[in-house]
């Protein structure tokens, strides 16, 4: 799926965001955007209830699942338990600075160590039959970017990486929470396309700070893929313009009415099963930014959707106060 001849855009992993309702509701905007689950750790796959941990819908198809771990031989065997459920890709987490990755000595703390994530994935690789990729920083606290980047990406490439996204910013594990290790660090985009240059034949993607899609196809002149995170999921509308934009394809406009009737369906569904109308509306809050009637929509879907025995039909109450006729997705 990932090569240097495929322009590839993606929407990163987040974790307590980008589960499987999200993507669910993602996969309605675009065809072809890459979804990513929040990042699973290895362990837990292991020892926990992995159809909680690693089921998915079909329709969300293309779905990478990303790991957390440090330890080569329990990510092998978290990629063998995952296999049948049929990701089309696995990435480990190099980048993640919560305190609880850092406690279990995995995510950006991996920065210092290319060889130990080397290893990991030479033992992934092993046991998967779809691409291993890698997700990382440009460095940790202290690390010299220029150094700490070129080190990781040649342990992960020489241990057969199929691709390496880079989040184009430190990551300060001393003095920085992970919120602000999202904003604060400075970008640096262009060491991720030194980084392009040095290795043309890997592909290359890149992360932080992107907003939309003029600045997608931007950084795709440089490098092979580009993910947004916290854009695509406060403004997901946005998806609604990728296959046309970025992947050039010939495709209607969304028709709004349908997004809104499979989203209802599905949130009845997933209530016959047990689940709660709020896991699913949570992720369609911001779908309508700056469209009148906005306000209204993310209210009844913050208020209502939580107050007992409401259902799917306050999905259709929300899409209701929509003025689609003002609806413009800025590219």
């Amino acid at each position: 799926m990932l090569n240097t001849q495929n322009k590839t855009f993606a929407v990163a992993p987040m974790i307590d965001w980008t589960d499987r309702h999200c993507r669910f509701f993602h996969r309605q905007l675009s065809r072809r955007a890459l979804l990513y689950t929040e990042m699973v750790v290895a362990d837990g796959i292991i020892h926990g209830d992995r159809d909680r941990l690693l089921g998915f819908d079909q329709a969300e198809h293309p779905v990478a699942l990303q790991l957390g771990g440090s330890e080569p031989a329990k990510l092998a065997e978290a990629v063998r338990l995952a296999a049948s459920f049929g990701y089309d890709e696995i990435n480990l987490n190099v980048g993640c600075p919560s305190d609880r990755v850092q406690s279990g000595a995995f995510g950006a703390c991996l920065m210092r160590e290319p060889d130990l994530v080397g290893a990991c994935v030479a033992a992934m690789k092993v046991v998967s039959d779809v691409p291993v990729t890698v997700k990382c920083r440009i460095g940790v606290d202290d690390q010299d970017p220029e150094i700490a980047l070129r080190d990781l990406a040649h342990a992960v490439v020489a241990a057969g990486a199929d691709a390496v996204w880079v989040h184009a910013r430190k990551a300060w594990l001393e003095g920085l929470s992970p919120k602000e290790n999202r904003d604060i660090p400075p970008l640096d985009y262009d060491l991720v396309y030194r980084l392009k240059r040095e290795f043309p034949t890997v592909f290359i993607g890149i992360n932080g700070g992107i907003t939309d899609l003029n600045q997608a196809l931007e950084h795709l002149s440089h490098v092979d893929g580009v993910m947004l995170g916290r854009a695509a999921y406060h403004n997901a509308a946005l998806l609604s313009e990728v296959d046309r934009t970025l992947y050039g394809m010939d495709v209607p406009d969304v028709d709004w009415e349908a997004v809104r009737d499979t989203m209802m369906d599905y949130a009845a569904n997933h209530m016959a099963s047990g689940g709660r109308l709020g896991h699913v509306t949570r992720h369609m809050v911001g779908l309508f930014q700056g469209v009148r009637g906005a306000r209204r929509f993310r209210q009844i879907l913050s208020t209502d959707a939580v107050r007992p025995g409401a259902g799917p039909e306050v999905i259709a109450a929300a899409f209701a106060e929509i003025d689609f006729s003002d609806l413009t997705v800025a590219a």
